[in-house]
């Protein structure tokens, strides 16, 4: 059956060192582009984690150090893959989960800007649980009738995983189904955005689901404390909760949603309103410097206070040293002479 693609539809599969979206690293991938026309377009990648893989996680991939120990790191190659994808949706197994919060992870470690804004997600896994309830290797089994071939390489379950999704929609095309809220429609259909909209029903905002859209489409914290409640009302709230998850333990695409949010409450949150300025009390003027000219408008000293003190036109007149001098004669001179007369 062929699918109705308005463009490219990118099958992927990722072979990590293990689990953790934040900590382990991509080892493979595989794409397999669907175009248009029918016609595929398909590339993988052997990657140098730059960190050991762990023995269990080899066992059920099969891919050992040795294996990837010339192959080049993904920051290397992340540029080509981006480009390979660039006008494609994306469809794959547990992929919303897993597939693209890994494969993010790794292009924000390298530096390579890689847009999903616009994008489609189809996740093959959440149309198979939703309605069948089974793992891919009996998804495959129970709607293409094959066992797979080199089950867990990642070119293999890739293929796996478009022929499944063929499968599907041709099986599911006319079956109706039953929501939790019992809503009825017929979701499986050959339209990409329509499978979008089936098998992302939980509205993840970052795909690993710490954040979630609302019935009104608002972002709702989907872990923790703030379970349930709207991003922007925790940042009303508790504003330091944002630099605690900028420097958690969180996925970089989760850090980059929360920023985007907050840059936006940030913008639209009602401004503070300027605070009058107190009135700041008059500086008590300055003593003249020495050799300055004194200020004649400032207040001038109370004399009057010390009751001993008269200014000098009301001091009593002293009228005997006013008197003028009385001129010397020869009467005076005979007084003096026998004042000081040797008897």
């Amino acid at each position: 059956m062929k699918l109705n693609l308005k463009r490219p539809l990118a099958f992927f599969d990722l072979e990590t060192t293990g689990t953790s979206v934040g900590t382990d690293r991509v080892v493979e991938i595989a794409i397999i582009k669907l175009l248009p026309d029918g016609m595929e377009e398909s590339k993988t990648w052997l990657i140098n984690p730059d960190m050991p893989i762990p023995l269990e996680t080899s066992l059920i991939h099969g891919i050992y150090d040795d294996d990837v120990k010339d192959a080049p790191v993904f920051k290397t190659v992340a540029a080509e893959i981006a480009d390979f994808l660039t006008d494609s949706d994306l469809a794959g197994y547990n992929s919303n989960k897993f597939d693209i919060p890994m494969l993010m992870e790794e292009f924000l470690r390298a530096g390579v800007e890689f847009d999903l804004n616009g994008r489609h997600f189809v996740d093959v896994q959440n149309i198979f649980h939703q309605m069948e309830q089974r793992t891919l290797k009996a998804a495959y089994q129970f709607y293409c009738n094959r066992q797979i071939e080199n089950a867990h390489s990642a070119e293999a379950d890739t293929r796996a995983t478009m022929e499944v999704l063929l499968a599907q929609v041709e099986r599911y095309a006319n079956i109706e189904w039953e929501d939790k809220k019992g809503k009825r429609s017929i979701p499986v259909v050959n339209d990409v955005a329509g499978l979008h909209e089936f098998t992302n029903l939980h509205r993840t905002v970052d795909f690993v689901g710490r954040m979630v859209y609302n019935d009104a489409g608002e972002e709702v914290f989907n872990f923790g404390k703030h379970k349930g409640k709207r991003v922007e009302d925790v940042f009303d709230m508790e504003p330091s909760y944002y630099a605690w998850i900028m420097h958690g333990d969180f996925p970089l695409y989760t850090k980059r949603k929360v920023e985007e949010i907050y840059k936006r409450w940030n913008q639209n949150k009602p401004a503070k309103p300027a605070q009058a300025k107190p009135i700041q009390p008059k500086p008590a003027p300055a003593k003249p410097m020495q050799g300055q000219q004194p200020d004649n408008n400032r207040p001038k000293k109370d004399f009057q206070r010390n009751n001993n003190f008269k200014p000098k036109h009301q001091q009593p007149v002293n009228r005997k040293n006013d008197e003028p001098a009385t001129p010397v004669n020869n009467d005076m001179l005979q007084m003096l002479a026998n004042k000081f007369k040797k008897g």
